[in-house]
């Protein structure tokens, strides 16, 4: 066993004294050692009950012959963190969780890991882990909140967000939206509908890494805590057979995924994560693959923000293994990939069932022809930028517009709020990206307060930023090259004419390419924003959001 490696032997005695000092029995000490990663904290909705996930797969690890030991790892809330410098440290935070959990199962070589996530960035950030370790793994959700309601209506987090540009707009009071902030989240998980944390869990289950319901059992029912007993039984048998994440996480398993995020329509953040995770795992991912793969899998679930179901639903409705049994019927899944139940895919969702035709729609009946999301290249993003073009009204999936440059997601923000974008602006938010922000930004103030004010059917978005697995509407990101580095973005001025054609995959900056080229010869690189700390390190590591954002140091 690789725990033999702090606790066999004559030379390890002093190693077995400091176990000992804890409580461990030798008992425990024969048997194999399961690292449990629980990144539980008193900050974000979706961890405050990781705690009694934690115990159950301690249990279940117990159970099945083995010793538990839990650690932690650090976790934002992008809610929490949105709209302020906080939001900087986002994504700058995947790096650390998936640092830290190295770290952790390096220096204390556990004989295998339950990982415990449930929100935006600790999900890849464990999962790039997983990867580059490639130890015995099993990833375990807490899942997702329930809805709120305001009477028969659900709500969400977005509502509340969307509020805000509503009672700007004069379209709602004060009091209906503290009505709204006192509803929409009635209790702990990760937000209620198909926003980056729900997505990335649903795509861990389609990947093979986490057991059938992990990305779909409420975090408040009774099944999530049996599933998270099983996660810890199954990872003891997981080390026994030796199955390791990269034999699961193979390049087919990552296309079942990149299908299962078309069908669902998930967040724009997966364009970051899912290449970032398989790039641990050897595995190249490129751009257009999300376009080939688009444009072979239909969009089968309306889920928030661009639907109406929201993630109770989907399991309601049979979940990701429903979604993935649809899919295979018309051959877009790799049925033979191997799954941490240790059997494949192929077994796993032969035992699936479609619960609900109006949630989980046919391939012959899709709510689109096409998946959620859509790479655009063309002269204002020539290495890519991304939309989720299921959530973006028929009248902006085709638009030229005027821009209106802003240098920060602030400036933006307020002038939205302040009603000084008109219908037919383009929104121009530049400077956001992974070097440039630093940490990329997510844009869900201003983006709902485009849906709030009631522009979502008249003005696009576009940045090199990144946006809110919440976010709805044409808004367009990771635009790349960014600004800091001389992209296109950089390039653009007030009242410049953008074409945006989502059917085609263009985003074009209308204007000649003489007068681009005579700016080219004016612009020099911005200051840094951030001299010093942990953002001023990264914003020197990190690559492209076209590559994911990873970091790179050779």
């Amino acid at each position: 066993m690789r725990s033999d490696l702090m606790k066999k032997g004559a030379e390890k005695a002093p190693h077995r004294s400091l176990f000992k000092s804890m409580g461990y029995s030798q008992a425990e000490l024969d048997r194999p050692i399961i690292g449990i990663a629980n990144s539980a904290n008193e900050i974000i909705p979706g961890h405050i009950h990781l705690d009694k996930i934690a115990e159950a797969a301690k249990a279940g690890v117990r159970m099945a012959g083995g010793t538990p030991i839990e650690f932690t790892t650090i976790g934002v809330c992008d809610g929490i963190a949105m709209n302020h410098e906080g939001m900087r440290y986002s994504l700058a935070s995947r790096e650390l969780i998936a640092d830290s959990v190295e770290i952790m199962a390096m220096a204390h070589p556990f004989d295998g890991l339950v990982l415990i996530p449930n929100c935006d960035k600790i999900i890849p950030g464990m999962l790039m882990a997983a990867l580059r370790l490639n130890i015995p793994a099993i990833v375990v959700s807490g899942g997702p909140m329930l809805a709120g309601r305001a009477g028969k209506q659900p709500l969400d987090l977005i509502s509340v967000f969307e509020g805000v540009g509503a009672l700007k707009a004069g379209k709602m009071t004060e009091d209906e939206l503290r009505d709204l902030e006192e509803n929409a989240c009635p209790g702990c998980g990760s937000c209620a509908g198909m926003f980056t944390a729900n997505s990335m869990n649903c795509l861990t289950e389609a990947l093979g890494l986490g057991l059938p319901g992990n990305g779909t059992i409420p975090a408040i029912s009774a099944a999530r805590t049996r599933l998270a007993k099983t996660a810890g039984m199954r990872i003891m048998d997981l080390v026994l057979q030796n199955i390791r994440p990269r034999d699961i996480a193979t390049r087919s398993a990552f296309e079942n995924a990149m299908a299962v995020d078309m069908a669902l329509g998930c967040s724009t953040n997966t364009v970051l994560h899912v290449p970032a995770v398989a790039h641990e795992a050897g595995i190249e991912l490129d751009l257009d693959l999300f376009n080939t793969i688009s444009a072979r899998t239909p969009h089968l679930c309306s889920l928030r923000p661009g639907g109406v179901h929201f993630l109770e639903d989907l399991n309601a409705g049979g979940g990701v293994q429903a979604v993935m049994k649809e899919l295979s019927a018309g051959g877009l899944i790799h049925r033979d990939v191997l799954t941490v139940t240790g059997g494949t895919v192929g077994e796993n969702i032969d035992a699936a069932r479609v619960l609900d035709r109006e949630i989980i729609r046919s391939l012959d009946n899709p709510y689109h022809r096409e998946g959620g999301i859509a790479i655009l290249r063309g002269n204002l993003a020539p290495e890519g930028a991304v939309v989720k073009q299921s959530a973006v009204a028929p009248e902006m999936l085709q638009r030229k517009g005027r821009a209106r440059v802003f240098e920060s997601e602030s400036a933006a923000a307020a002038a939205i709020l302040e009603g000084r974008i008109q219908p037919g602006d383009v929104v121009v938010i530049r400077h956001e990206g992974p070097k440039g922000g630093p940490g990329m930004q997510e844009m869900l103030t201003p983006t709902a307060a485009i849906m709030g004010m009631g522009l979502g059917k008249d003005v696009a978005l576009i940045t090199d930023g990144r946006f809110s697995g919440g976010t709805q509407g044409a808004a367009i990101g990771h635009v790349s090259p960014e600004a800091v580095v001389g992209g296109p973005i950089a390039l653009v001025e007030e009242g410049d004419e953008i074409l945006v054609d989502i059917p085609a995959k263009r985003l074009e900056l209308l204007v000649d390419e003489a007068i681009l080229e005579s700016r080219r010869g004016r612009w020099s690189p911005p200051p840094p924003r951030i001299t010093e700390g942990y953002l001023a390190r990264y914003a020197h590591l990190v690559t492209s959001g076209s590559r994911g954002a990873i970091l790179q140091w050779k």
